[in-house]
């Protein structure tokens, strides 16, 4: 039995259906490259010229001891030169898993590296069994005061965790916000682990410094704790496997920030890691480009760690206009998401009962900024005033369902809703075919922005913009512009190849002008641009707009077309 803060939690595995871990969607353990894994030890002060039998090192999810073994040699190394004895090491490493299989393989390589190092097998197994446990670190009572934590900690939303944990780690940590991935707790419990010199240096996906799940997070860190370096990772490898993570290394201790060098890497090669590190212990003579800045974000703001002359830049539009949402009269939306697109998208040739059957947009409709009709539609499975309907009453669409039924039944919203079993995800709103709307695709290298004057209802995989304020012709030439593009490539994550997430949480901070302050000429002139599809016009025109003489230069893949 578990207990932290009063709070009794069985430990069952079983209840942790990600297993170990995961980057990205991919589950199993993710090894950090060996020198990777040094330089995280070396950023968290856990080097071998300092009396390390004195500090404590917590790793909080071990895997199978990628972290673990070189901190043991490290450990053993330094206890040599400063004339300790291996049993004064007893205290020295906790390190957590939940499964027992990686507890095991920790175990064995740990034994084996202290082994290495002249430690005896009787030693080594007692240290072995002192250091690594088998529990959940999240919800495990232990001691704090570290000195170091590192390590790369588990990747999975939330919701795919039992009921049960779900509500146990809500409970207990702050940072776990709408629909966090665990990894957030992860850092907020370690960070509270650390003595007042402690330092914390994780790799690990870096989403939350910028969506909105990572705002309580990031609030935390910037009203207790300083940020010692933070090193991206997006365009490098630093695992064994190919994942889809977008990594970040950051180094954090308790106080207040100061000057923070901000490093990406490109290849992550031993070399660059190499040449990172000797900049980073010397910025001034650095031979590996750091941008210095000299005041942190504060509060729960995006980190936005742009270079400091595009951050100025990002700033000063902020502060001269609103958000796209700010007016009251535009909105930001997601199109459906059903759960099960094999089942609930159809084509005209369907036996269906046609008012159920909605007309849907979906991003490979969209060709060059146009929309073709794919005739497919979203089953709407859900009454005008809200309410899921009766499926007896459609004995079509029953049968259709009922054939997919083991699959539909899958789905987390099937089994959270039992007598509603056949319902989507998303509740489908038929009134909103008939609305004019501008389209924009989830991930794009640029703003691929496409005007649907009143056709469809959008599918998941676009954004809409909806506006009472907006001639939609003239905002959507303003959007499709290089302008609001440094908006989006500011805020949003970016994905290797140089893809960006046009999500929600990134349109809605958008700045624009008021459509008011826009001269009739240029407002005409925009329109006119969107229509021909005219880029390079409608960048000039868009400068006009926010009174600028030039952005930033910035790299992006222009897709639009």
């Amino acid at each position: 039995m578990s207990t932290i803060l009063g709070l009794p939690i069985k430990f069952k595995p079983e209840a942790y259906s990600y297993g170990k871990r995961s980057s990205g969607e991919t589950h199993g353990v993710v090894l950090t490259k060996p020198h990777i894994v040094q330089m995280i030890l070396d950023l968290a002060g856990y080097t071998e010229n300092r009396d390390l039998a004195s500090m404590r090192l917590l790793e909080p999810s071990c895997g199978e001891g990628a972290f673990l073994v070189p901190a043991v040699h490290r450990l053993v190394r330094s206890a040599r030169a400063h004339r300790r004895k291996s049993a004064q090491l007893c205290d020295s490493i906790v390190a957590f898993d939940i499964d027992a299989a990686h507890v095991a393989a920790t175990k064995r390589a740990v034994e084996k590296a202290l082994n290495e190092e002249g430690i005896g097998n009787g030693a080594a197994k007692s240290l072995v069994e002192r250091w690594v446990r088998q529990d959940d670190f999240l919800l495990a009572a232990h001691p704090g005061d570290f000195d170091a934590v590192v390590g790369n900690p588990p990747y999975i939303r939330i919701e795919h965790l039992a009921p049960e944990i779900q509500a146990a780690y809500r409970q207990l940590y702050a940072s776990l916000f709408d629909r966090a991935d665990i990894y957030v707790a992860f850092i907020e419990r370690s960070l509270d682990l650390l003595n007042a010199k402690g330092n914390l240096t994780f790799i690990c996906a870096d989403r939350w410094t910028l969506n909105h799940y990572g705002a309580p997070l990031r609030r935390i860190i910037t009203e207790r704790f300083k940020v010692n370096a933070y090193i991206d990772l997006h365009q490098a490898s630093p695992f064994e496997s190919e994942v889809i993570a977008y990594p970040s290394i950051f180094s954090l201790s308790p106080g207040t920030a100061g000057a923070v060098p901000v490093a990406h890497l490109s290849t992550a090669t031993p070399d660059e890691c190499e040449a990172l590190a000797k900049s980073l212990k010397n910025p001034k003579e650095a031979s590996h480009a750091i941008d210095l800045y000299s005041a942190w974000f504060e509060g729960d703001e995006p980190w936005v760690l742009s270079p400091p002359e595009h951050l100025k830049a990002l700033r000063q539009l902020e502060s001269r206009f609103k958000s796209l949402e700010a007016d009251g009269k535009t909105k930001v939306r997601i199109g459906v998401a059903t759960g099960y697109d094999a089942a609930y998208i159809v084509g005209e040739d369907t036996a269906i009962e046609k008012d159920r059957l909605v007309p849907l947009v979906m991003r490979a409709d969209i060709e060059n900024g146009k929309l073709k009709d794919g005739r497919r539609f979203v089953i709407n499975t859900f009454e005008r005033d809200g309410r899921v309907i009766k499926l007896s009453d459609y004995p079509h669409l029953r049968k259709h369902l009922e054939a997919n039924g083991l699959d539909i039944r899958r789905r987390h919203v099937a089994q959270k809703n039992p007598d509603s079993w056949f319902r989507t995800i998303d509740r489908v709103y038929p009134e909103l075919v008939s609305v004019p709307k501008l389209l924009i695709p989830d991930i794009a290298g640029s703003n691929e922005v496409a005007l649907d004057k009143g056709s469809y209802h959008p599918h998941h995989n676009l954004y809409y913009v909806i506006s009472d304020a907006w001639d939609l012709e003239v905002l959507g030439g303003l959007l499709s512009s290089k302008a609001v593009l440094f908006f989006i490539w500011s805020y949003a994550t970016k994905m290797r190849g140089s893809y960006l997430r046009f999500q929600a949480q990134y349109l809605r901070r958008i700045r624009v002008p008021d459509p008011a302050d826009l001269p009739a000429k240029l407002t005409k002139a925009i329109r006119a641009a969107f229509i021909a599809r005219d880029f390079k016009k409608l960048d000039e025109l868009a400068l006009e707009a926010y009174r600028l003489k030039e952005l930033p230069a910035f790299d992006f893949v222009d897709t639009r077309k």
